[in-house]
């Protein structure tokens, strides 16, 4: 059963964990399919899984995961394109691979449907297959190959420099990179954990838009621009007769067949090659999003984006929940959780993240 989450800002970081922490919580069993099949988008670089960068990584295995009664009769080893499948897209590199195998798991644990789940992950200089299917055996996903030369030349500086990697900007091309029958897609940072069923999520209804997340429209929204934006009419002009607000990029949910419809990817690449010549903005990935979609966003609760939990893009330092219900809870910011765990300087709110990590040292 899947337990929905409530509480409120004011409740304390112990009672949190013991109401989120996946080995206080009775839950279903669930198995995930397995279909591993490595997908090379344009090439694919040498396999290193075992050796290299990789040797200081150890995942503990997964538990099996199943389907609950209520689900529909399992899957089998059905392809891609089957349409019963929710698609999850998530990028898979060194430096968050800790985050993105805790938000599989987290994904998993709380899906009543996981047979259901099908992982897509972009990666850009590694073969991250074996250690995948080591800590997730049934797992069903395929791994696709992220070219950094695609946006190396477009990718300016920013207020961070975590934010200038390449794989950040993966995002832009899932309509591209994922096979065409996949027209809908789920997007998620490496820095989350899901603790609600993802289908929620998933049948999110869009109508009209072709991109869906929660939006946050009382925040500053002249801030993610810089006065030259604003100064200029030809600039500041293309949010005419929009109302846009803020809205966080790690958590969508995206229509693909609208996106490839009207070529939002080639727009996205012209922002940023405006940014390279004329500095719009500050912040990395985010704004070219903000240009294209802030006011014609279809808007999902909440629930599904409590971001910030990394606090401010320098210090990193420990924020709280938003007021208000939670399915999602997102590390964006530059702390993340398994550093400050690792460094025992830990948020009270990391404590939430930790059941869901699989790490562990080789020795």
């Amino acid at each position: 059963m899947v337990l929905v989450m409530r509480f409120s800002w004011f409740v304390s970081a112990a009672i949190v964990a013991t109401v989120l922490s996946p080995s206080l919580q009775s839950f279903p069993p669930a198995e995930a399919i397995r279909s591993s099949k490595v997908d090379s988008y344009r090439r694919f670089p040498g396999q290193i899984a075992s050796g290299g960068s990789l040797n200081r990584f150890s995942f503990r295995k997964a538990p099996l995961f199943r389907n609950a009664g209520e689900c529909s009769s399992a899957l089998g080893e059905t392809g891609v394109c089957h349409p019963s499948l929710v698609h999850v897209a998530i990028t898979l590199d060194a430096d968050y691979l800790r985050g993105s195998i805790a938000a599989v798991h987290s994904i998993l644990l709380h899906s009543s449907c996981p047979e259901t789940v099908f992982f897509h992950f972009l990666v850009s200089d590694t073969n991250l297959q074996t250690l995948v299917r080591s800590t997730f055996p049934h797992l069903k996903f395929k791994v696709y190959y992220f070219d950094p030369e695609r946006v190396r030349s477009l990718i300016s500086t920013s207020v961070r420099q975590a934010l200038e990697q390449p794989l950040n900007y993966a995002r832009n091309y899932l309509a591209d990179i994922l096979e065409p029958c996949v027209r809908r897609v789920i997007y998620l940072d490496s820095d989350l954990i899901v603790v609600d069923d993802v289908s929620k999520l998933w049948s999110s209804s869009l109508g009209t838009k072709t991109i869906g997340a929660p939006e946050y429209c009382h925040a500053n929204f002249t801030k993610y621009f810089t006065p030259n934006f604003w100064s200029k009419q030809r600039f500041s002009g293309t949010f005419a007769g929009r109302n846009p607000c803020y809205f966080n990029t790690g958590v969508m949910v995206i229509d693909l067949g609208k996106w490839r419809q009207f070529g939002y990817t080639k727009r996205i690449e012209r922002w940023m090659e405006i940014q390279k010549m004329n500095r719009i903005y500050e912040l990395g990935s985010l704004p070219p999003f903000l240009l294209v979609f802030a006011g014609v966003v279809a808007p999902i609760d909440h629930r599904w984006n409590q971001h910030g939990l990394g606090g401010d893009n320098v210090r990193g330092s420990c924020r709280d929940l938003h007021p208000g219900p939670v399915s999602l809870l997102h590390w964006s910011g530059s702390g993340k959780p398994w550093l400050r765990l690792d460094s025992e300087k830990p948020c009270p709110l990391d404590s939430v993240w930790a059941p869901y990590d699989l790490y562990g040292h080789f020795t």
